[in-house]
């Protein structure tokens, strides 16, 4: 579903439900509903409907979507079902352009297609190849980062005990997001200048310490949504090379990012991966009802500063 809004009749939202399948008209309904009440909510009177797939998966939801538009009195633009490379209208009945037969197309080859690589973006032929590209890499590469983990863990040992051997007691992982924080910040202007973090060791840390709140509250309050796109980069390897464990916090701030850009389903895959790793992560679940909500980039706002992060905690701390 894409919403338009003036001028020009401009796309100002889009979003997607799967397909009931089987077929399953309280599920239609249920879509049909949600999809009025989003658009309702950013005041939007005009939209295209897109549905991929069979028409058998296809006509009940866009008969119940109809339906309900029609009660909405929001003006469906165009009305398509594309499978195989064709498409077909459900409003257009003129052969000469709408033949029964379907039109054929190529979606990597269409301008729009070039619009999207231009602007930094990849059209992907389907949901499935977006979600590869967040996959767990396996083989070599998993049991290298499992071992870089131990070591990371080793690493907190070393600094829980360096804390309790300078007396300073209290919170005895505060020297670790002391670590953890510095870690983000330097990964974060890496990805800015252009490069990559290459270490396993480096990607294992920001991992393990992302753990702790204070440390992906701080990179949460750095997503300036100026550099998406490194920040994209950054959390997408951190997430394919993380242990399971791990992977919750750097997936949650890829979907805050990817929301920011507008990847409404890159942000919701990645929200997928986080919470099959734990399936009551907070972030996880905020930013899933914010995206269920049908709430646009332009409300993924930073949540505080990392100065007020870093004094929020502090409040918190015995004796501070």
């Amino acid at each position: 579903m894409l919403g338009l809004a003036p001028p020009r009749a401009r796309v100002r939202l889009g979003f997607r439900y799967d397909l009931p399948d089987p077929p399953d008209t309280a599920a239609a309904a249920e879509i049909a509903g949600h999809a009025m009440a989003i658009l309702a909510r950013q005041r939007i009177r005009t939209a295209i409907l897109v549905g991929y797939g069979p028409g058998s998966l296809v006509t009940p939801v866009t008969d119940a979507l109809r339906a309900a538009a029609a009660s909405a009195r929001l003006t469906l633009r165009e009305v398509l079902r594309a499978e195989d490379d064709r498409y077909w209208s459900y409003l257009c009945k003129d052969p000469a352009c709408c033949p029964a037969e379907g039109m054929p197309y190529d979606p990597m080859a269409h301008p729009a297609a070039a619009a999207l690589a231009t602007a930094g973006l990849v059209a992907y032929p389907d949901r499935e190849a977006l979600a590869r590209t967040l996959a767990p890499l396996q083989g070599k590469i998993a049991e290298s980062m499992r071992q870089a983990t131990e070591r990371a863990l080793g690493r907190v040992a070393v600094l829980i005990g360096e804390q309790r051997r300078s007396g300073r007691g209290g919170d005895l992982l505060r020297l670790v997001a002391e670590d953890g924080r510095r870690a983000v910040s330097a990964a974060i202007q890496v990805y800015r200048d252009g490069g990559q973090l290459a270490s396993d060791d480096q990607l294992a840390w920001l991992s393990v310490t992302l753990a702790d709140l204070r440390v992906r509250d701080d990179a949460w309050a750095r997503m300036d949504p100026d550099h998406h796109e490194a920040h994209r980069r950054l959390w997408t390897d951190v997430v394919r090379r993380a242990c399971p464990p791990y992977v919750p916090a750097p997936a949650s701030l890829l979907a805050f990012t990817a929301w920011q850009a507008g990847e409404g389903t890159l942000a919701n895959i990645a929200i997928e991966r986080a919470l099959d790793a734990d399936p009551d992560y907070s972030m996880a679940l905020l930013l899933g009802d914010m995206l269920d909500a049908g709430l646009p980039p332009s409300e993924a706002r930073l949540p505080m500063t990392p100065e007020e992060v870093a004094e929020s905690y502090a409040q918190r701390e015995p004796g501070s």
